[in-house]
């Protein structure tokens, strides 16, 4: 039997958000295996969820040699340097998307990809990454994405009452298109849809977007009371536009059963390339073509339960042992490989 992995994460943050769910994830998944993960971060003590690694708290990510690991991952750009002046070829770059095209970081843009360019082995969540990272030069491996295990229970949905359509995400982010799921609601809405939208976002509302729409708003829910929203609906409405990294709220709702309706975009398309018939689509900033397709599964209950049924196919990809299986059986190899040097 190959003796365990010595794994470092360099978290920014422990903030609620997908990309830390996700490193948590892989983190106890990598641990259930047999192998040792510690979290260092500059970030407060997790409270939104379980996490089974061993942390440190540091003030810098800078000037440690991290002696005895045996792999260090960066997992966002800030990380990814200190990670390579850390341990050299032993560092990692985790992309869960490309920093360099968020609307926020346009201004630092040159720093982030002079970052990307280190020769760094790159983790990625979806092969839609690999083209956009062809340039940078580094080994791309595609390990996929993480949907916790409690998601992938049957959507309860409700009995009795208007459809609930779940509208995921921050709208102080651009890339999550909130806006453009507003104006799809709305545009259903004023067709004759009957149903409750339902908001949850890990920030307060924005003072600009129109809180009255929806029926309820839920603010940073920790991983079971996520769990238990998405469970409570029939729809998800991901109306993210291209520059996102994978959307991972989709993939949970995939998982919990829920149809979803979602724009054409590349992470979303890479869920299954070659076909499409796990969510109903729209193109990226169209409200009236999203609007339109909630209605589709408002009014057609087969449909519905369908595109569910299918989603949940596709979700299957995503459980937690598959990935830990594709990054134990890389790692090792490349330890091995290392070592032979």
């Amino acid at each position: 039997m190959d003796e365990p992995l010595r794994i470092a994460y360099l978290m920014e943050d422990t903030d609620l958000s997908g990309g830390v769910r996700v490193q948590l994830a892989q983190a106890d998944a990598l641990i259930g295996r047999g192998h040792r993960v510690t979290i260092f971060t500059k970030g407060m003590p997790l409270t939104w969820r379980t996490s089974e690694a061993e942390w440190e708290y540091v003030d810098t990510f800078r000037g440690e040699s991290w002696e005895g690991f045996d792999f260090v991952i960066g997992t966002f750009w800030t990380t990814v340097g200190p990670a390579w002046e850390g341990a050299g070829e032993r560092a990692l770059h985790l992309c869960q998307g490309l920093e360099f095209t968020f609307t926020a970081y346009q201004e630092i843009r040159p720093r982030i990809e002079q970052t990307y360019r280190l020769p760094i082995p790159k983790l990625v969540v979806g092969p839609h990454l690999e083209a956009p990272l062809a340039r940078f030069g580094q080994e791309t491996v595609v390990i996929g994405q993480v949907v916790d295990e409690p998601f992938f229970r049957p959507s309860a949905g409700t009995t009795e009452g208007a459809v609930r359509v779940l509208l995921p995400g921050p709208a102080q982010i651009d890339v999550k298109g909130i806006d453009v799921g507003y104006g799809a609601a709305l545009h259903a809405r004023a067709q004759g849809a009957d149903f409750d939208l339902v908001r949850v976002s890990p920030w307060a509302p924005s003072r600009e977007e129109p809180r009255e729409t929806a029926a309820e708003f839920h603010v940073a829910l920790d991983s079971r009371g996520m769990v238990e929203l998405v469970g409570s609906c029939e729809v998800l409405l991901a109306p993210s536009r291209k520059e996102e990294g994978f959307g991972l709220p989709a993939a949970e709702g995939m998982a919990a059963g829920l149809a979803c309706v979602l724009t054409r975009i590349p992470s979303f398309l890479a869920f299954d390339r070659g076909r499409t018939d796990y969510a109903l689509w729209a193109e990226e900033d169209d409200a009236v073509g999203l609007g339109e397709q909630i209605m589709r599964l408002l009014g057609e209950p087969e449909l519905r339960r369908a595109v569910a049924s299918r989603g949940r196919e596709v979700a299957a990809q995503f459980r937690a042992e598959l990935v830990a299986d594709r990054m134990e059986r890389w790692l090792l190899e490349r330890r091995k490989a290392l070592r032979s040097r």
